[in-house]
């Protein structure tokens, strides 16, 4: 399995890489539609996060470090580690947020140390060439890391398979809500939450390990 993981992970960051040097450092750069629905996607992640200040975070395929911005924009005093396969992503990421003296990127596959909370936005929705099954083993594993590097919880997003069926693509990788949902209530936490209500083809899942 490790050496599969590190030839999707190549796979990966050279396809984010060329996203970004196609539309560089916005929505499209880490494959999202609009920032209107990006945000979306940071309001349901966030709702993770109880306190307006004093926590550390890891972003688990941080991308230019857009979850970033979002976070300065509703908090404060925390801080925040940024990790992505991309080392075309990190070196944006670094010089967009030079001057912050919170903020730390790194190319890596999975944070560098523990935080009180992960976040992994989009990192399981380009299988590319993979197999269902493939895909479902990395995208376990990569929670396996989140749990691991996180004190009181962690939130991730999916591709939902119940989109609708003309929309959906074969080079991405459509979860089922309720597998994942079982496996974080069996595997990491009582206390989990599962957001498929907010208006995109995808859903939310909250894992809440001191609620």
């Amino acid at each position: 399995m490790e050496n599969k993981t590190t030839d999707i992970l190549v796979e990966v960051a050279d396809y984010y890489s060329a996203k970004l040097a196609e539309h560089g450092e916005t929505p499209r750069g880490v494959d999202w539609n609009g920032e209107g629905s990006q945000v979306l996607r940071f309001e349901q992640l966030t709702r993770l996060i109880p306190q307006p200040a004093g926590f550390s975070l890891n972003d688990l395929g941080c991308g230019y470090g857009a979850l970033f911005d979002y976070l300065n924009l509703h908090y404060r005093d925390f801080a925040y580690n940024g990790s992505d396969v991309s080392a075309d992503m990190v070196r944006a990421a670094q010089d967009r947020h030079a001057n912050r003296l919170n903020a730390c990127f790194a190319v890596a596959a999975e944070p560098p140390e523990m935080a009180d909370y992960g976040i992994a936005s989009g990192i399981f929705n380009v299988r590319l060439g993979r197999s269902e099954a493939e895909w479902y083993g990395y995208l376990e594993a990569t929670l396996d890391v989140l749990d691991r590097t996180s004190r009181l919880g962690f939130a991730f997003n999916c591709l939902t398979s119940y989109s609708d069926a003309d929309k959906m693509r074969d080079y991405l990788y459509y979860a089922d809500p309720c597998v994942l949902f079982d496996l974080c209530k069996r595997r990491y936490s009582r206390h989990v939450a599962l957001l498929h209500d907010y208006g995109l083809y995808e859903f939310t899942i909250l894992v809440k390990k001191n609620p």
